[in-house]
């Protein structure tokens, strides 16, 4: 495992992930991604390989909606907590790595890859990625892929005000330069190594590795970095409010690099 390997998984080891997208405005992505996502996903139950799937958030309502999920993570404690706490429900879990998945060829109807590119600096190593979730999904599935948006710790910057620190507008300025996202002082609200995605640059990786996009969209928009809307959330009246202008501009070209996550919904070329 290379340095920025362990510098991830210490990352995530040393917090609750599961809580990012559970609690508070976070909510947002988890239910935008979701719906996304259930526009896409075949019917019946299928299986479903969630790659870098972290403490099992999505895992538990693919399990619940009755499709067969099992999870390759590279943090250790993620595969031991969705053992204990969705194993009960069929729920399968693992730790392994995104570009060798201990799967074989044509063995799910569904990949997700809602993490995974997040963290890989080199291009060679998410086309790799991206090849191995086409290699493990059947003739006609589909894979998900997530990013984070090129631009989005310029925006958590100014919207949580760490952009005035100057040790963080430096890290900014080479965000926005090659997407390169790097945390040398370890600051814990300045996230670990990462890879920021241009929404352009996402769907030339997918056509690299074979795939033909269905859709792309900006998962959250705006409300993402508004936190004083959480209060607005807790209310069914508001909850849609927020939602309705996260769909409204999801797939504006002028507006995509808003959302701090991108999601790209694509199935393999044809052989």
């Amino acid at each position: 495992m290379s340095g920025d390997e362990q510098d991830i998984v210490r990352h995530y080891e040393g917090i609750l992930e599961e809580e990012r997208i559970t609690l508070g405005l976070g909510r947002l992505e988890l239910l935008r991604t979701r719906e996304v996502l259930e526009r896409h996903l075949p019917n019946p139950s299928v299986g479903i390989l969630d790659v870098g799937g972290g403490a099992g958030v999505h895992a538990a309502w693919l399990s619940d909606a009755g499709h067969r999920v099992h999870v390759v993570d590279l943090t250790p404690r993620h595969v031991r907590l969705i053992q204990a706490e969705l194993g009960s429900q069929g729920v399968t879990a693992e730790v392994g790595d995104a570009r060798s998945l201990p799967v074989a060829d044509n063995s799910f109807e569904v990949v997700l890859l809602l993490g995974p590119l997040y963290h890989m600096t080199n291009r060679a190593d998410r086309i790799r990625a991206l090849r191995e979730a086409r290699r493990a999904v059947r003739a006609g599935g589909m894979i998900a892929i997530a990013g984070i948006n090129r631009f989005a710790s310029l925006f958590d910057g100014l919207s949580r005000e760490f952009l005035f620190d100057p040790a963080f507008r430096r890290i900014v300025e080479r965000d926005l330069i090659d997407g390169q996202h790097r945390n040398p002082s370890g600051h814990p609200n300045w996230f670990t190594t990462a890879y920021f995605h241009h929404p352009d640059e996402l769907l030339s990786e997918a056509r690299a590795a074979g795939l033909r996009s269905r859709e792309l969209v900006g998962v959250e928009g705006l409300a993402g970095w508004l936190p004083h809307l959480s209060k607005r959330w807790d209310s069914e009246e508001g909850r849609e409010a927020i939602l309705y202008a996260a769909r409204a501009v999801e797939q504006e070209p002028t507006l995509m690099g808003l959302s701090s996550h991108l999601l790209l919904i694509a199935e393999p070329e044809a052989s």
